[in-house]
């Protein structure tokens, strides 16, 4: 890579993030925690961290939560210069973290938010994306509203034709859209996509890939999601199809890994097993590494390896972001785990 930063725009909603304190359930809290969040600004922050210029495009209200929204990027190293002040509210979501053998909870309040409310037209693409190397939006975008999803596809051809290269993660929310409807949209995109990152029950629900191969019962073997990779590649044209992975039955224990086709090789990271403080944001911070990677160019198995070390360590960071340095993650990937205080 030059000298040059690399520069990355992130399109998606901007949101507010409201937690129950002490593991409390919605039903019992009084208060509740305030954070500022979206999928593509969680990417962002840590793209930001790693010493790539990051970009913001969305929108939130002209006022001060619109404000208190874009500061906190901006503390984070987020350009939120694409972000436009127009409508009268900003997206939420209520979050109620899990303990046990129960399951944490989004209820999402995003109908009618300023990014809800943009359509075909309204972002610049042209200007937004000249002289850019990279354009990454989540399936969160698209699945707002039939213009958001036309917009998102504006963007993506935009982006085609400068040689800006789009990375996709598939990231399906039920509480958003059905899966015929997001099969609809999100098949209608992925031609226009390069690198592609989705779990294996969505690249096969969505996107209509083969499940992983049964003969091959463990599900850390990267050979296992062989055909799913390959189909995905070969389906919609991409440089790069990732996967990510995931086992665990309470929400205080998981463990994560992934694989990557690149078109030459199909490699796996380790497994990771976490007790995790804060779950939200694991696979964005997945996809903010992996794109840091692919930008260096590096080898298939150097960007997978840094990619889930980066998201194990968001398991450890209460909040949406990633609050990892890049020499954090590399000494994760490069040496394993190492519980032993640092002095």
């Amino acid at each position: 890579m030059s000298d040059a930063k690399p520069k990355v725009v992130l399109f998606g909603e901007l949101l507010m993030r409201l937690e129950t304190p002490q593991q409390l359930r919605l039903l019992q809290a009084e208060r509740f925690d305030i954070g500022y969040t979206g999928g593509e600004a969680n990417a962002g922050v840590l793209l930001a961290r790693f010493g790539v210029e990051a970009y913001a495009v969305s929108a939130v209200p002209d006022n001060d939560i619109g404000l208190a929204c874009t500061n906190h990027l901006r503390r984070y190293g987020v350009d939120v210069r694409y972000v436009q002040k127009r409508g009268s509210r900003l997206g939420l979501y209520f979050l109620e973290p899990g303990a046990g053998y129960r399951a944490t909870r989004v209820i999402y309040d995003r109908a009618g938010s300023s990014f809800a409310d943009l359509k075909p037209g309204d972002v610049p693409w042209r200007r937004v994306l000249a002289g850019k190397d990279w354009l990454h939006f989540t399936g969160t975008a698209p699945a707002l509203s039939p213009d958001l999803a036309a917009l998102t596809l504006e963007g993506c051809r935009v982006a085609r034709e400068l040689g800006v290269t789009v990375s996709c993660d598939v990231n399906y929310r039920s509480a958003l859209w059905s899966v015929p409807a997001a099969r609809q949209v999100m098949t209608e995109i992925a031609p226009h996509v390069d690198v592609l990152v989705a779990n294996e029950e969505h690249a096969r629900q969505i996107l209509g890939a083969p499940q992983a191969s049964p003969e091959l019962p463990d599900v850390f073997d990267p050979r296992r999601y062989g055909p799913v990779t390959q189909y995905l590649r070969r389906q919609f044209d991409l440089r790069a199809a990732a996967i990510t992975i995931r086992t665990g039955d309470t929400s205080d224990e998981t463990t994560i890994a992934a694989v990557l086709d690149d078109g030459q090789e199909l490699v796996g990271s380790r497994a990771y097993a976490i007790r995790p403080l804060d779950r939200v944001g694991g696979g964005d911070a997945f996809s903010g590494a992996l794109i840091y990677g692919l930008l260096q160019k590096e080898t298939a198995q150097q960007v997978i390896d840094r990619a889930a070390a980066a998201s194990c360590l968001k398991h450890a960071v209460r909040g949406d972001f990633c609050h990892a340095s890049l020499e954090e993650v590399e000494s994760l990937a490069r040496d394993g785990p190492d519980g032993r205080v640092r002095r």
